[in-house]
């Protein structure tokens, strides 16, 4: 007995494993690109089945296929989609053809597979279940369909809950004060909920970025078919196609206003990505801060403790280390890192059509994934659970030299100065010093120098 079938395709005959859902274009791009062994993510595979069951659903309404035939490539895409052992049928590696054909057609492939042997009828992958489309416009548009919902399902949300857990946790540590820092050197007191409120609007400011670029992200390329002129394609298919998407998604798809734009170029995922790249940013700004605070226990800052998820050291025992800052810092430098290739494949619009699509893909949907869980964790493992040390807090606090800032407007910058410079080769407390070489009491120098109310500004 044999482990494979003969299979056949406008080329000629191949072998294709005998258990396969998908034919022979397939197997040949399996054949063809044993290079990476990393898939489309599910998302992506997911998104472009909704968009298979669309345009049957919009096929059979504008008369372009018969009724039995779309509700069998309806059911076989929903039948794929519950299927646990969904990505066993999709084996094409994300570097393959730049235009994703290859991913079209294992879609087109297994979907009438399914569905011929389900309805009893003779489902062809090209003339029914391709229908109205070309992998020239399925492939960018399954780009923005599985990026909007994986922003509007996962990331969004995901961020949504790190700033209520910052802003939670701002209100409860509000009463401490600790000293600034800039160029990591000792500045002005700032209560640490100012510090956390920093946070949570750098959060905010990339929801509200992300929310803007989500009419875009949802703005689709089906329809134009090969190369943007809807060739093959129903006048009203794109119309259709898209009302159709946004019942089976729960999100509002539109057809493109210029379909050459969204197949020649991927400008809209290229500005996704910048604006996860900054969210990317935020996140490592946030991590570092973290970590900082957290160093020691003894001979760093050791502002706060951090919780202890895991022993830090094969050797040394006792250590605890930052390990969701330290993995929240790796999310980011990926993120980047994926940005700067998406940026590439952006580039590589050659007229009428990108030739990066599966990698700009790939790329953007890990960032997205990537992004969504280390916020979440950073909110519930990090955020949420440190402990403020306040005793280490106040030692550093009293001694910083910094305070006397707040009597420049009284004794002049230069005097002010001195003072500090003192205060630092003594190690002694600013108000100690001020009280012998200024003429101003204690009881005011205690009011003028209070950390709480400094961290209100004003003179």
């Amino acid at each position: 007995m044999t482990n494979y079938r003969i299979e056949k395709d406008t080329m000629g005959e191949l072998q294709v494993p005998v258990d396969a859902l998908y034919g022979a274009q397939t197997q040949r791009a399996v054949n063809n690109f044993p290079i990476s062994h990393t898939t489309l993510p599910k998302s992506f595979i997911a998104a472009l089945l909704k968009i298979k069951s669309a345009a049957a659903k919009a096929n059979v309404e504008l008369d372009l296929i018969s009724a039995s035939t779309a509700d069998a490539i309806v059911e076989a895409s929903m039948q794929l989609l519950s299927d646990p052992q969904l990505m066993s049928h999709f084996p094409v590696d994300v570097f393959q053809t730049g235009s994703g054909t290859s991913t079209n057609m294992n879609a087109n492939e297994v979907i009438a597979n399914i569905a011929s042997k389900n309805s009893q009828q003779h489902i062809g992958p090209n003339d029914d279940v391709n229908c109205g489309q070309s992998s020239n416009d399925v492939i960018p548009s399954a780009i923005h369909v599985s990026a909007a919902l994986e922003l509007a399902n996962k990331l969004l949300p995901a961020l949504k809950h790190l700033v209520a857990v910052i802003d939670i946790k701002a209100a409860a540590v509000d009463h401490h004060v600790k000293t600034g820092r800039t160029h990591l050197m000792d500045a002005m007191p700032v209560r640490m909920s100012q510090s956390l409120y920093s946070w949570s609007s750098q959060i905010k400011q990339n929801i509200v970025n992300l929310q803007t670029m989500q009419p875009a992200i949802q703005s689709l390329a089906q329809g134009g078919t090969a190369v943007g002129t809807g060739i093959n394609a129903h006048p009203e298919f794109a119309k259709v196609f898209n009302q159709q998407l946004s019942e089976i998604t729960g999100l509002q798809f539109t057809p493109a206003e210029n379909y050459f734009a969204l197949i020649g170029s991927q400008d809209t995922a290229v500005a996704l990505s910048g604006l996860l790249k900054t969210t990317a940013v935020s996140l490592m700004k946030i991590a570092n801060d973290l970590r900082w605070m957290n160093s020691g226990p003894l001979s760093g800052l050791g502002e706060i403790a951090l919780e202890a998820l895991q022993p830090g050291s094969s050797i040394m025992p006792g250590k605890v280390n930052p390990v969701i800052p330290e993995a929240t810092a790796m999310v980011a430098a990926q993120v980047i890192g994926n940005d700067a290739a998406i940026t590439i494949g952006g580039q590589s619009g050659n007229f009428e059509l990108n030739v990066m699509l599966p990698m700009i893909s790939h790329n953007l949907l890990n960032s997205i994934e990537l992004l969504s869980n280390t916020s979440v964790l950073l909110a519930d493992k990090a955020i949420a659970t440190f402990e403020v040390q306040g005793e280490n807090l106040k030692l550093a606090l009293y001694k910083n030299p910094i305070l006397v800032t707040a009597l420049n407007s009284i004794i002049g910058y230069e005097a002010a100065a001195k003072i500090a410079k003192l205060a630092y080769k003594e190690q002694r407390a600013i108000i100690d010093v001020a009280l012998d070489h200024t003429d101003i009491s204690r009881e005011k120098l205690e009011q003028l120098l209070d950390p709480a109310k400094l961290t209100h500004g004003g003179v």
